[in-house]
């Protein structure tokens, strides 16, 4: 039974992060519409099918949280809107290799934030894994006076949505509606003000536009439903060996098929990386090895 379970959390968790990773497709057959647009019309349409889940499936009660975390949660909430807006605007600039960057660098952010705040002790070889990406950035700074600031805004932006997000301890899919449901009178209010402006194309291009805006809906739901699932049945270790593929199968998307460069800093830059997280990895796995062989060894 658990190695059924185990085999259908791999198939939802290698299911979630290869939709991520081909998410950038979606953004470019949209990138004729500005990015503020692209995000308010995924908020409105998420709410739309997240509330419509959540009705399905029974789990409306789930909404109900105390007053005291609907401030921390509005900050998980801007701090999400601001990543899907960073995230929409890279790629429809042709920077996906840039995001690609944000989200490899992120597991790395995660473990350095924990230890900021959380006051999580960082272990040798994650100390290790950490200074090896700042030389790969400072190297991209000294030597090239450029700074990645759209991958670091996208991996620290997300990173801190983690941390607020582990604390608060929220369904995953109530959590995220309500998140869009905070932003939505924003997006609302900017609908209006795209319409009021002329520069609206929803509703005022073609349909083919209008479908793929409200697609928008299933293009955040679905990947979250799959991970949702993929923990559920998986440790946080292994669904967490998964979460490479997604910057992966970006960084093939915007060199292979989109032709974005892919220069010697972004090549020093990534090597730093892989590296650091071939060691971050490495580490990972083998001290949940040997905490596991504590925890079963008689005393």
């Amino acid at each position: 039974m658990f190695e059924k379970q185990s085999i259908q959390g791999a198939y939802f968790a290698l299911a979630a992060y290869t939709f991520w990773g081909v998410a950038p497709i979606y953004f470019k057959w949209v990138g004729h519409v500005s990015a503020p647009e692209i995000l308010i019309q995924r908020v409105i349409w998420s709410v739309v099918l997240l509330l419509g889940i959540l009705a399905y499936t029974g789990q409306l009660g789930a909404l109900r949280i105390p007053r005291r975390q609907l401030a921390i949660l509005f900050v998980s909430a801007v701090l999400l809107s601001m990543n899907w807006l960073i995230f929409i605007y890279a790629i429809i600039n042709n920077n996906i290799v840039e995001t690609s960057l944000g989200y490899f660098i992120n597991p790395l952010v995660s473990v350095f934030l924990g230890m900021i705040f959380l006051k999580e002790r960082l272990r040798p070889l994650q100390w290790i894994a950490i200074s090896i990406t700042a030389m790969g950035i400072g190297f991209k700074l000294v030597f090239f006076n450029d700074i990645p600031w759209l991958a670091l805004t996208l991996a620290f932006s997300f990173g801190f949505y983690g941390l607020i997000r582990k604390n608060l301890r929220l369904h995953p899919v109530a959590g995220l509606a309500l998140e869009t449901m905070m932003v939505l009178p924003f997006a609302l209010v900017g609908l209006v003000w795209l319409y009021q402006t002329g520069e609206m194309q929803f509703l005022n291009l073609n349909i083919q536009t209008d479908l793929l805006l409200i697609a928008a809906g299933f293009v955040t739901s679905f990947p979250l439903l799959c991970f949702a699932a993929a923990v559920a049945r998986l440790s946080l270790t292994a669904a967490g060996m998964f979460q490479y593929i997604a910057p992966s199968l970006s960084l093939m998307l915007g060199v292979l098929v989109y032709g974005e460069p892919f220069g010697l800093d972004r090549q020093v830059v990534f090597a730093c990386i892989w590296i650091a997280l071939t060691l971050f990895t490495i580490e990972s796995i083998h001290f949940h090895r040997r905490m596991a062989r504590r925890m079963t060894t008689p005393v």
